[in-house]
């Protein structure tokens, strides 16, 4: 700014010194001849040197100006870059420090942030609703929940009485559990009765005078509001009940701001699992705590089906391949995809072996406990078998809980339920793929304050493992930590406008600067300023540093 006001200072400057003498020759001009029109070339002369002198002495003053605007503006990056060294070196420090692997310091700045602002109507009545919205969800457990959220949303939007969601009894896993079996229908209701009003089925007398059953349709993924406005409102309004089917991120990521926090309640809050589920899940918690003060979960995905959906290659040879092959074939509209190519795109999820080569190069003893949560795997013993021997506290719901585990074995869903909850209270989180549990879990962790959830760079991970027997253990651990900075849950890790189930952005604040927790991974409290999720510094005692 200093430069900038110096320059036009020494522009004005030569301005008026190109200036001055033509204007004062003039005026000397008209004063000779009013008052004894005669003028000598000395007098000229006189006059011209005199004027040349006046604009020398501003051009140089400008000259001046811009020289001290140059200094001053030196002294002030001087200031900022040498005299204050000791406060940008910590902020580079802290910036680069090892990362705590178990808890990111961090998170004690945020918190879960939900409630419904005064602005905020509340729910219409079921008799002034604009009908009732049914809504038939698809996929596994946590595909399911997604559907079951965005509804909530769907119903305000509409203004419409939701029925408590149908859940998908046709998928791959072939669950007949109803929704009454896996959450608690009454929460679910009642602590979203501001919100929306949500019945338990349509009343026959409804159903008696329609004249037609329940419209049915599907809508596009990730439709707007204005969607529903435009294409399910006027038919909900004729029709007085909607059903919308195969229901899941049927809602588009980016929402009103109050929209976007009834999805956090309905998410985080209004879906608690029944308490048999609840019950049994929190004994495995509790058991895996009496073995150690914390321990991390795993969600491995590794499936026959799955890994013949990525079209990805994993080391088994012909049989892999024929395997994988004819397992495949099942999607007719699959296209033929290059192995090599996927991989180097990110796009194959990681094998048992290489996550637990990823933990130990992150920092993980192998003395720590981990909890599995699979379904089943291909290779069965012989594929965990690398991942065992470099984690040998091993354990799985199967391994904690035998009896107390047969009435849940015929429900898939029900599993997923034990296993969700074992996940959640992990001190670590790890997937070695980005499918809906991943997402679901990753984003109720942020928003319950930013608890250690590690997601893969596949995409560099993928190459460095390629590499590995081409370096040493330190220097493999040293990239794979390079490697996965911004992937480890924390804070600054948010990435609005991506998917919403994953970055609940909107449901997650900061605290004020009086109440933040600056500390090092050790806990000991910092001196340096704070920086922001924002970007901002939040200047402490700077004079320290100077």
């Amino acid at each position: 700014m200093g430069v900038l006001k110096a320059w036009r200072f020494s522009l004005i400057s030569g301005n008026l010194a190109l200036l001055q003498p033509q204007d004062s020759g003039k005026g000397y001009a008209v004063s000779s001849k009013n008052v004894l029109s005669r003028s000598t070339s000395a007098q000229r002369k006189a006059t011209f040197s005199w004027s040349m002198l006046c604009g020398l002495m501003l051009f140089a003053l400008g000259l001046i100006s811009l020289f001290t605007g140059h200094v001053a503006s030196d002294l002030e990056w001087y200031s900022q870059h040498l005299v204050n060294q000791r406060l940008y070196s910590a902020l580079e420090g802290a910036r680069h420090r090892p990362i705590n692997i178990w808890e990111s310091k961090l998170s004690k700045n945020y918190y879960g942030c939900s409630k419904r602002s005064p602005r905020f109507g509340s729910a219409v009545s079921e008799k002034s609703s604009n009908g009732y919205l049914l809504i038939a969800t698809s996929g596994g457990l946590n595909q399911q929940r997604t559907g079951i959220t965005d509804a909530v949303a769907v119903a305000r939007i509409l203004n419409a009485t939701l029925v408590v969601p149908e859940l998908d009894h046709h998928s791959y896993w072939k669950d007949d559990s109803d929704f009454v079996n896996i959450f608690d229908v009454g929460l679910f209701i009642s602590s979203l009765s501001k919100d929306v009003t949500i019945v338990k089925r349509v009343p026959d007398k409804v159903m008696r005078a329609m004249e037609k059953p329940p419209y049915t349709m599907r809508v596009p993924r990730k439709s707007e509001p204005e969607y529903y406005l435009d294409q399910v409102l006027p038919i909900l309004l004729r029709r007085r009940v909607v059903q919308l089917t195969k229901f899941d991120y049927r809602l588009s990521n980016m929402l009103d701001e109050e929209l976007q926090k009834l999805r956090c309640r309905a998410n985080y809050h209004a879906l608690r699992f029944v308490k048999p589920i609840e019950d049994l899940g929190h004994r495995l918690v509790k058991r895996m705590r009496n073995m150690a003060k914390r321990y991390i979960a795993i969600h491995l995905r590794f499936e026959p089906d799955m890994l013949a959906f990525s079209g990805c290659y994993y080391g088994g040879g012909e049989k892999e391949r024929h395997e994988l092959g004819e397992i495949r074939k099942r999607w007719a509209t699959l296209p033929d995809v290059s192995e090599e190519e996927e991989r180097k795109r990110g796009k194959c999820p990681l094998t048992p072996y290489e996550v637990g080569l990823m933990l130990r190069a992150l920092g993980f003893r192998n003395d720590s406990y981990i909890y599995v949560a699979s379904g089943e795997i291909y290779g069965g013993e012989e594929t965990l078998k690398p991942l065992r021997e470099l984690f040998p506290n091993f354990y799985t719901k199967e391994m904690l809980a035998d009896a107390e585990l047969k009435p849940f074995l015929p429900f898939s869903s029900r599993l997923a339920a034990i296993d969700y909850i074992v996940c959640n209270e992990s001190n670590v989180f790890v997937t070695n793929n980005n499918g809906n549990m991943a997402k679901i879990l990753a984003g109720e962790r942020r928003y319950s304050g930013h608890r250690r959830t590690i997601r893969p760079n596949a995409k560099r991970l993928s190459a460095l493992f390629m590499e590995r027997n081409k370096m040493d253990w330190n220097t493999f651990a040293r990239k794979v930590k390079s490697c996965q900075r911004g992937f480890m849950g924390e804070p600054d890790d948010l990435k609005r406008g991506k998917e919403f189930h994953e970055f609940p952005d909107s449901c997650i604040c900061e605290k004020p600067v009086t109440e933040k927790v600056n500390e090092d991974d050790e806990g000991n409290h910092l001196d340096f300023p704070l920086i922001t999720r924002q970007g901002v510094v939040e200047k402490r005692n700077l004079m320290e540093f100077i």
